[in-house]
């Protein structure tokens, strides 16, 4: 080969080269050098996907446990705990803890009075996991114009009843030394137009609802409530079954923690009208101002010495004890049984630190 083509074979391979050598380097540069830096997930984000069904025990309203599930749904509290919850309502008050048991409901809502009954025979599976109602639901009312003051001027009147005789009617008898049998007892039904309608003089009623009722119809009234002389009550509760609590132990606490955050949310006076807004989107028919009534009937009732020790939702076997002892004593309880397998308080217990709320 001659000096002049070896010349030629050696530029060419150099010219080539460098051809290829920018082309890497154009084609390097469009790559990034690092990836983009990620977010570690939260814990409950690192969970697995958890479904849940909770039903209402009633139709769309500003009960308390329905709202702390509207609002943690309506405010991404349970897509933070990564749950999935479907909402529903037993409209006809009945068909829930049938459901419950069944297994087509994980979650529902019941009184803590019923849950003793219902353990107590025929001893359902069925256990309290938090507690709204630190004070019961159960009241008593009479017209402003029958000038009935005291528990001892129900004696001579006539007493109304829903289905079955109170035990804190009979206990604030007990409390007050008036005397049963100077008091007509008679089953009147859920219309409360028997009171205004002058049927009978007192009326055993749901203090979130029927006094602002017969309120609205033009009739005010004076409201008897246990729990102001000291008869022991407790309200609405979360229930579910034995068998979901030991099953879906981690969803439950999942939702525990959004509802109580639900509930921290709607217990905040700033926050009245964003809560009846979300009660509506469920209960469109429902008058505003009677759902502002038993919301903030219930907001009361949610807080007392066991919430400010431990965080709402909280309860004690005290409490329950002596619910129980109370419904023993009145023989509202089929059979004696060992009240502590009612409830469970570990899922309220695990939200808190230092009675704050974990979070998310």
């Amino acid at each position: 080969m001659s000096v002049l083509r070896r010349s030629l074979f050696w530029f060419t391979t150099v010219a080539v080269l460098l051809v290829l050598a920018l082309l890497v380097s154009a084609c390097t540069s469009a790559v990034p050098i690092a990836s983009p830096t990620r977010v570690a997930p939260t814990a409950a984000q690192a969970q697995a996907p958890a479904k849940l069904t909770f039903m209402a025990a009633f139709k769309p309203q500003a009960n308390l446990p329905f709202v702390a599930a509207y609002i943690a749904q309506e405010k991404g509290y349970f897509a933070a705990q990564n749950l999935t919850v479907n909402i529903l309502h037993d409209a006809s008050g009945g068909q829930a803890l049938n459901l419950l048991l069944s297994g087509d409901v994980d979650v529902t809502t019941a009184d803590a009075g019923s849950v003793l009954k219902r353990r107590s025979s025929p001893n359902l599976p069925i256990k309290a996991i938090t507690l709204f109602g630190q004070a019961g639901q159960q009241a008593f009312i009479a017209l402003d114009k029958s000038n009935i003051k005291t528990v001892k001027d129900w004696e001579g009147k006539n007493f109304g009843y829903k289905t079955s005789v109170p035990p804190e009617y009979l206990a604030m008898l007990d409390a007050t030394g008036a005397d049963r049998s100077k008091v007509k007892e008679v089953s009147v039904g859920f219309d409360p137009r028997i009171l205004t309608e002058g049927r009978v003089d007192l009326l055993a009623v749901f203090k979130s609802n029927e006094p602002d009722t017969v309120r609205k119809l033009g009739f005010p009234v004076t409201v008897f409530d246990p729990k102001n002389i000291g008869v022991p009550t407790l309200g609405l509760t979360y229930i579910a079954q034995d068998s979901v609590i030991s099953s879906k132990a981690d969803a439950l606490q999942r939702f525990v923690k959004a509802t109580l955050k639900g509930l921290d949310f709607a217990m905040n006076p700033a926050n009245e009208e964003e809560t009846l807004d979300i009660v509506r989107k469920y209960a469109p028919q429902e008058d505003r101002e009677h759902q502002r009534f038993m919301l903030k009937t219930e907001l009361a009732d949610a807080q007392g010495p066991v919430t400010l020790a431990q965080g709402l939702g909280a309860m004690t076997g005290e409490q329950w004890k002596a619910l129980y002892d109370q419904l023993l004593k009145y023989q509202a309880l089929p059979a004696p049984f060992d009240y502590q397998t009612a409830f469970e308080a570990r899922f309220v217990q695990a939200s808190y630190r230092s009675k704050q709320l974990v979070w998310p």
